[in-house]
């Protein structure tokens, strides 16, 4: 008994913050579900969840890579009003296809990206100062895309990519069963990744938790993950855009754990000197994680577009505050080096959830405000914390 707790004690303190936050989550859920009276764990309101957050979580994918570099993005925001606006103007004023609109959206990301990209790596300004630029730039830019007035609505077949929904494939009685399916596959997927995982560190004398702590993590990850499967296909099925941001969390967290670039970019986070001494191109290594950041903005903006029905001037005002914030409590580091795609997803949906249950609770939008403040001012002391810790044991 004593060794697995033993075992236990070691599997949470050997990352505190990784581990802090996912307890975290758990326990934030548990509250809003209690006091909302089960609302929060509805099928409607998870599947709402989906289509209001997805594109908060999709930036995120591309924040957390700008800080575990060290550097700040302040600009999203802009970039997903004027990715929207392009779009709106093809589609909605020209009468161009809703493809195209989607093409330009992610087209004006990526050329704010290399934007962005030239002045940080090539001129060598601090991100905070050139993103912080761009988010009066774009904003101002937006304005004059919109001429100052909305525009709406959108063709159907550009709403369904952020409003759409996969019901009915392969029947089911009451539910749908291809999302029941998709939650299973995607459960098997994880086993599959994670064993594979363990094997490799095994195989390389690296130490590994115990076999049984192991399975309980994943029947732990398949028991949620069914459960969410199984409650949002007794609602509408599966979200398009849920699909999206899936197929771009696998994409970036094999990018940051087993891609050059991403072992690049780590490297450049911890120590700049030392990459710099070992031959990683920092130049080109942070063009291209702002191009990347500047992909991640177009696409964004086209889902957010989508799910707006039309786009505003003053759209995707404050997301880089969320998005910053969802990053920082997953583990991200104020001063780069650390931090995970799983983590920022983490604290994404922290702030997801805290954001939908206090609006469940009729909470005002003040009141909202001050309450992620004062949790992202939390997670930013508990690093500094951990820091000071860590360099006092050595």
């Amino acid at each position: 008994m004593s060794s697995a707790l033993t075992d236990l004690k070691d599997l949470f303190t050997r990352n505190l913050r990784t581990s802090g936050i996912y307890i975290a989550f758990v326990i934030i859920v548990a509250f809003f579900a209690i006091v909302t009276d089960g609302v929060l764990l509805s099928p409607n309101n998870l599947t709402n969840l989906v289509l209001q957050y997805s594109h908060i979580l999709i930036l995120a994918l591309g924040m957390i890579m700008v800080i575990i570099a060290g550097h700040i993005d302040l600009s999203v925001g802009s970039v997903v009003a004027l990715a929207g606006a392009v779009s709106a103007v093809l589609v909605i004023k020209q009468g161009a296809p809703w493809w195209v609109g989607i093409v330009a959206a992610i087209a004006v990301g990526l050329v704010v990206g290399a934007w962005h990209g030239f002045w940080v790596a090539i001129v060598g300004i601090p991100a905070f100062i050139v993103t912080l630029a761009g988010m009066l730039l774009f904003r101002g830019v937006t304005y004059l895309v919109l001429e100052n007035i909305s525009l709406s609505p959108f063709p159907r077949e550009y709403t369904t990519i952020a409003t759409g929904f996969l019901n009915g494939l392969i029947g089911g009685d009451g539910y749908d069963a291809f999302t029941v399916l998709i939650g299973a596959v995607a459960v098997a997927g994880f086993a599959w990744s994670q064993w594979r995982t363990r094997r490799g560190r095994i195989k390389y004398k690296q130490t590994v938790e115990a076999m049984y702590l192991f399975v309980l993590k994943i029947v732990l990850v398949a028991a949620v993950v069914m459960a969410f499967a199984w409650q949002i296909a007794h609602s509408r099925g599966l979200p398009i855009v849920l699909i999206i941001l899936a197929v771009l969390i696998m994409v970036y967290q094999l990018i940051t754990t087993r891609s050059v670039f991403g072992r690049h970019v780590y490297a450049i986070g911890g120590n700049l000197s030392a990459a710099q001494l070992s031959g990683v191109n920092v130049k080109k290594v942070n063009f291209w994680i702002f191009v990347n950041m500047g992909l991640l903005s177009g696409i964004a903006g086209a889902i957010f577009s989508a799910r707006s029905n039309g786009a505003q001037p003053g759209a995707g005002n404050m997301f880089e505050l969320d998005v910053i914030a969802a990053c920082f409590i997953g583990g991200a580091s104020t001063t780069g080096g650390v931090g995970r795609v799983t983590g920022a997803m983490v604290g994404g949906l922290v702030m997801a959830v805290m954001s939908n249950g206090m609006q469940l609770l009729g909470i005002d939008q003040a009141t909202q405000q001050i309450v992620k403040g004062i949790v992202l001012l939390i997670a930013v002391a508990f690093d500094i914390y951990n820091k000071r810790r860590a360099g006092a044991a050595r």
